[in-house]
């Protein structure tokens, strides 16, 4: 070995990145790109060794992405995918509310609805974020800080691992606001859930906690986040005892009556302590750390790819119609949702929808007038 003779590097090392620092924003709404130290058990920082962390910065709006945003997403997993210091990346929000509610629905409402052709260009950019994420080079884990709905829920899913809150509850939105989890879910839960639980959560916009999904394997861990008199306690609005019901598994799922309403007054009064929390990704990035990061990224690529090829067979025909949908039911939608302070309700009226339907009734203006909630007075 002593023998070869190495070229000298006349070069130094090269710049790969896409996209230069001014993408990212610690202004909301946008991303904010950082880089922290990889911390050892002892709680001793690394010298020349990080995460790369990846944080939507929207919290007025639960952390929805604009189009801005999913660009400075893209960028953010591109970065930290060149990056040679950086072990692996953590996608996270600010505050304690949300991770991510999915697309911003007053920019959908007001600008792409009835514009489908705009709206087929931006998709492009969301299959792009999701690609950024299933491509990067670097193991990818989602810290979920609160509800993770919708695509909220299909990007946080795209990540390889999912560490969470126990406050956080998961979910669609779609066929309830006008679209369909086209952006990941129908792609991915078919493959990670027995089929009708994957159809049922799909379709149903059924929120469940992040027991249940842990439960289910849908996520690597969910911890406490609240203390009571200096001791962690489990989310109070869950059940989180492990019995039957009638031979229905209850473990995770939420409590109802009065029960439910004691125990959401209870977290009200209390703040959310991410300790635990950021402990538990201290401890993936310190095992990412000690492993050969050639033989992580080739373990962690094999199995994205049953994630990945089934993402691929739809994403482009699924462009196609979300983009069309911005002219009917998704323009209903999403105008419920943003209308909400002036009407009281984030939906249409379902029921005069569908018996317009069983009437033939056209599409149009008067239809759409009949359906949507009216202001408040």
């Amino acid at each position: 070995m002593s023998d070869i003779k190495w070229l000298p590097r006349e070069f130094g090392v090269k710049d790969h990145h896409l996209w230069g620092e001014d993408i990212f924003s610690k202004e909301a709404p946008g991303v904010i790109f950082e880089k922290k130290p990889i911390i050892d058990p002892q709680g001793n920082a690394v010298e020349g060794l990080y995460s790369a962390w990846v944080t939507l910065n929207n919290p007025n709006q639960y952390n929805s992405y604009t189009t801005e945003m999913v660009k400075a997403v893209i960028a953010g997993f591109h970065r930290a995918s060149a990056d040679t210091s950086v072990v692996a990346c953590v996608f996270t929000a600010v505050g304690d509310r949300a991770f991510c509610t999915g697309g911003n629905t007053k920019e959908y409402a007001e600008y792409y609805a009835r514009r489908p052709n705009e709206y087929g260009i931006y998709m492009d950019l969301f299959n792009a974020m999701v690609d950024a994420i299933l491509t990067c080079k670097k193991p990818t884990i989602c810290r979920v800080n609160g509800m993770r709905v919708g695509g909220g829920q299909e990007i946080g899913m795209a990540t390889d691992l999912t560490v969470s809150s126990d406050l956080a509850i998961f979910g669609q939105a779609g066929a309830r606001h006008g679209s369909a989890p086209d952006g990941g879910s129908t792609d991915f839960l078919p493959w990670m859930l027995p089929m009708e639980q994957a159809m049922w959560n799909s379709v149903s916009c059924e929120l469940w906690s992040a027991y249940k999904m842990s439960r289910l394997g849908l996520i690597t861990k969910c911890v406490p986040v609240l203390k009571e008199n200096g001791e962690w306690i489990c989310n109070p609005l869950v059940i989180t005892d492990k019995y039957l019901d009638g031979g229905q598994l209850v473990y995770g799922e939420f409590k109802a009556g009065d029960e439910a309403k004691a125990a959401k007054d209870k977290i009200k009064s209390m703040s959310a302590d991410f300790e635990r929390l950021d402990k538990e990704i201290d401890n993936i990035l310190w095992t990412f750390t000690n492993l050969f990061p050639g033989c992580v990224i080739k373990t962690i690529e094999g199995i994205r790819l049953k994630k990945k090829f089934y993402w691929d067979q739809a994403k482009v025909i699924n462009r196609h119609w979300l983009a069309a949908n911005m002219n009917g039911e998704a323009f209903l939608g999403f105008n419920a949702f943003n209308t909400k302070k002036l009407t009281g309700r984030d939906t249409i009226d379902f029921i005069e929808f569908r018996r317009r339907q069983v009437n033939g009734d056209a599409f149009d203006d008067e239809f759409m007038a009949a359906v949507l909630a009216k202001p408040k007075k």
